[in-house]
């Protein structure tokens, strides 16, 4: 019979309901420090830092030992698997600095984009076929979530009803496998900001998105409940030289949320792409400010938008390194003010808040 299935157990349940929970608390949100060790080269290169294995240490063991107060606006934090294995200059893992301020740590488990064939430059994610022994590992490891990303582009054919299924499909199984392995799975079909495509076009790509990505999750028996979505917000293309204000954005992203995703999902965590600190910051309190029927958590999965100012104010300078912590507090207390709705515009300054930090969107 196609409704004889299996929901996980109680206990199951009960766990993954809590970790999600967890991560969208009100007012806060999740760093997303999640780079592969060739971007965060890029971003060290901005900033005349090189891309070694202790350069990269040094930054994320600044990002993880900020003071804890961090922890009133973060609820957890993205690795990447090299970082998973890094430890502070005492021998700490980076998990157990984040876990002593009672911050949940995630792991990116996707693995490099492949091109569909056939089609018009489009993409899926790889990844798969060890996915269960990784998971299983990081769990161990002291991970409670995952990501995984996948990429669509907005031009005059894309995104074709090939790359929808395929990536639809693909967060699915991935969804399902984390589940089985007890890590609540965020699911992150990101549109790319590049294009020269309208409001009204990037929302109506975003809602057949994401109907599609939810009837994959059915058909995949994913419990709902255990898991966040990560959406890119609704904006016009980089190239398209259409300003919108932030209300408009935030009404377009929240109609398509309310149209697509079941109210079980207990929240949704955008990222930031290309948007600058403030932009992100704004278009994310004007989310929140919508006066429309809300049933989840809308809160932030932030990279860029969170770590541009303390890159630029680090500058591989030790004795930046306290200024630079300073920075990222700012930024996380702008975004849990920007997450109910009471943020205001310039409220606060950053040393690189307006700088759009534009790198490729996707590594092969």
């Amino acid at each position: 019979m196609t409704s004889h299935f299996y929901y996980p157990n109680k206990e199951l349940q009960e766990e993954l309901t809590c970790i999600a929970k967890a991560l969208v608390a009100p007012g806060k949100g999740i760093l997303a420090a999640d780079e592969s060790s060739s971007m965060m080269g890029k971003r060290l290169q901005l900033v005349g830092v090189e891309n070694t294995d202790e350069n990269r240490r040094i930054y994320r063991q600044m990002l993880f030992t900020t003071d804890p107060k961090i922890s009133e606006s973060i609820s957890g934090v993205i690795f990447y698997h090299e970082t998973l294995h890094q430890r502070t200059d005492d021998g700490l893992p980076f998990v157990d600095v984040l876990k002593k301020k009672g911050i949940l740590t995630g792991i990116k488990v996707d693995k490099q984009f492949t091109p569909l064939f056939g089609s018009e430059d489009e993409f899926t994610t790889q990844g798969l076929d060890d996915l269960a022994n990784r998971c299983a590992q990081y769990r161990r490891e002291g991970c409670s979530f995952a990501k995984w990303r996948c990429v669509l582009k907005i031009s005059k054919n894309t995104p074709s009803p090939q790359a929808i299924l395929e990536n639809a499909n693909v967060l699915a199984r991935y969804a399902a496998i984390c589940q089985s392995q007890r890590l609540v799975p965020i699911i992150n079909p990101e549109v790319l900001a590049t294009g020269d495509h309208d409001l009204d076009r990037c929302q109506k790509v975003s809602e057949v998105l994401l109907a599609g990505v939810y009837k994959s999750l059915s058909d995949h028996h994913v419990f709902l409940e255990g898991t966040l979505l990560q959406p890119s917000m609704v904006t016009p293309g980089l190239q398209s030289n259409k300003n919108h204000p932030p209300l408009d954005i935030g009404l377009a992203t929240v109609q398509s949320i309310r149209r697509t995703v079941p109210p079980a999902v207990p929240g949704v965590v955008f990222c930031s792409g290309t948007q600058t600190e403030e932009e992100a910051t704004i278009y994310l309190n004007a989310i929140n400010s919508v006066p429309l029927c809300k049933p989840w958590a809308m809160s932030f999965a932030f990279d860029r938008a969170l770590q541009t100012s303390i890159l630029r104010t680090w500058g591989g300078k030790k004795e930046q390194i306290t200024h630079a912590q300073n920075e990222l507090i700012k930024r996380c207390k702008a975004n849990s003010l920007a997450c109910i709705g009471k943020y205001v515009h310039g409220s606060v300054e950053s040393s690189a808040g307006t700088e759009r930090m534009i790198l490729e969107a996707i590594e092969f």
